[in-house]
């Protein structure tokens, strides 16, 4: 999720397509958000992990 962020980020920046880089921001902060509950352990969606 962190990924696909950085590149709808990418895209919405180099294309000036401002509703990418909108929902590029919003899936990359969810995506860090899902990863540090995953880091602490907290569990993600049922699993006890988030890759």
């Amino acid at each position: 999720m962190i990924i696909l962020g950085l590149i709808l980020l990418i895209i919405g920046f180099v294309a000036k397509i401002a509703i990418l880089w909108t929902i590029g921001i919003i899936v990359l902060v969810v995506g860090l958000i899902l990863a540090l509950l995953g880091a602490v352990g907290h569990a993600v969606g049922g699993r006890r992990h988030y890759w």
